[in-house]
């Protein structure tokens, strides 16, 4: 009851604030999986503009959810939902965001909201969803009608393929601009310096040297939830069969979801599982792995452009794609690596993985999915936020 009367007290207050505040035409604010981490495009576009000193003219926000993140000096930061975020979302002249923020915040005209998104859509969304099994959310139709007016704010939306351009067009009904561009935490994977990078993320995580490094990066199950957008974590993979059969030469990075915030204990597997929570960048993660384990998560598009060893461990393949999403591609015919459904067939398969079997589908891979990436997205992002925040068009209505 609480709750409800300080929710509505807040939207009143941030839409009195929208009447009453003008505009700061160098305020631009930021946030990924609604503050909950300080990572993914969003990240990179900041990241990039702190660099090449577009904070001397612009003033950048950071929104965090419950403790402050590590970001750039140059950067403010603000508590998602407090008093301050209404205000700052209230006044900015653009909004950098990575999903789908409140249904109640209003945008105001002549404010510039990009829209990274998160990844290239395997599993369908918004209106391709026949069915919604999601916590959060009341049916289908309701689910539906909160997606297309979220959408209806969006001013841009990038894009990371010519699939995905098609594939959002329907699914968001969005018809606004496009920034075919590829994903601006890519970038990473392009730079001069990655190998340096690399060697002092793995110091940085304490990741033992000499083993070969394997990430494992699952997405969520709509209906394995505990309470409200809280998801639990509970894959099939046997991790006593793994650290006996792997540990002795490799080691397992374990990346939730952003929205699993269940708490596991890892302590029986010290030494080769290094479990990282929804906080932790993935674009970094993948930099300094040399093998991916992944499902039906984006994570595999991103990492595809490595050109790394990569592994889809869908044990629940069938009720994945018949029942909780459906998919946008034939699965077995489109995977750059192979399909496993059980632990004894993954590790098997890493031992005897031949990157030579799957040159041909990898190259087609890549090519589909990842042709945009060449590492210049952040720039170009940021280079459009400049041109409509000092070539804004005229007669512009939100």
């Amino acid at each position: 009851m609480l709750y409800k009367l300080l929710k509505r007290l807040a939207i009143a207050l941030y839409h009195r604030m929208c009447i009453y505040l003008p505009v700061k035409e160098n305020r631009i604010v930021f946030d990924s999986s609604l503050g909950r981490s300080y990572s993914g495009n969003p990240r990179a576009v900041l990241e990039y503009m702190v660099t090449n000193n577009y904070h001397k003219k612009w003033e950048c926000v950071w929104f965090y959810a419950k403790t402050p993140h590590p970001v750039p000096k140059e950067v403010k930061q603000v508590k998602f939902g407090g008093l301050k975020y209404l205000y700052y979302m209230a006044t900015a002249k653009a909004w950098v965001f990575d999903c789908r923020q409140p249904e109640w915040i209003v945008k105001r005209p002549g404010v510039i909201y990009v829209q990274t998104w998160h990844g290239t859509p395997l599993k369908k969304l918004g209106l391709d969803m026949t069915d919604v099994f999601m916590s959060n959310e009341e049916s289908l139709e309701v689910y539906q009608e909160k997606f297309v007016q979220n959408v209806k704010r969006w001013d841009c939306l990038v894009s990371q393929n010519r699939f995905s351009t098609v594939t959002f067009r329907k699914a968001f009904e969005y018809y606004k601009d496009w920034l075919e561009v590829g994903y601006p935490r890519n970038d990473l994977f392009f730079a001069k310096d990655k190998d340096y990078r690399c060697r002092e993320l793995k110091k940085k995580m304490n990741l033992p040297s000499g083993k070969k490094v394997i990430l494992y990066a699952p997405t969520f199950r709509d209906d394995e939830f505990h309470k409200n957008a809280c998801y639990d974590f509970h894959p099939a993979m046997d991790f006593d069969r793994m650290k006996k059969e792997l540990g002795k030469n490799a080691i397992l990075l374990v990346k939730y979801h952003y929205l699993v915030m269940e708490k596991i204990d890892w302590t029986p597997y010290k030494g080769f599982v290094y479990a990282f929570d929804a906080q932790y960048d993935i674009s970094e993660l993948m930099l300094v792995s040399d093998v991916l384990i992944t499902d039906y998560s984006s994570v595999m598009f991103d990492f595809s452009i490595m050109r790394k060893p990569m592994f889809l461990f869908a044990y629940d393949l069938e009720k994945y794609r018949g029942k909780l999403r459906g998919f946008y591609m034939d699965y077995e015919k489109e995977m750059p690596g192979p399909i496993v459904e059980n632990t004894e067939d993954l590790i098997q398969a890493i031992k005897t993985y031949k990157a030579e079997q799957y040159k041909e589908r990898y190259d087609r891979f890549c090519r589909r999915y990842t042709p945009w990436d060449k590492g210049t997205a952040s720039r170009k992002v940021t280079r459009y936020i400049e041109k409509r925040i000092e070539e804004p068009e005229e007669n512009e209505v939100s």
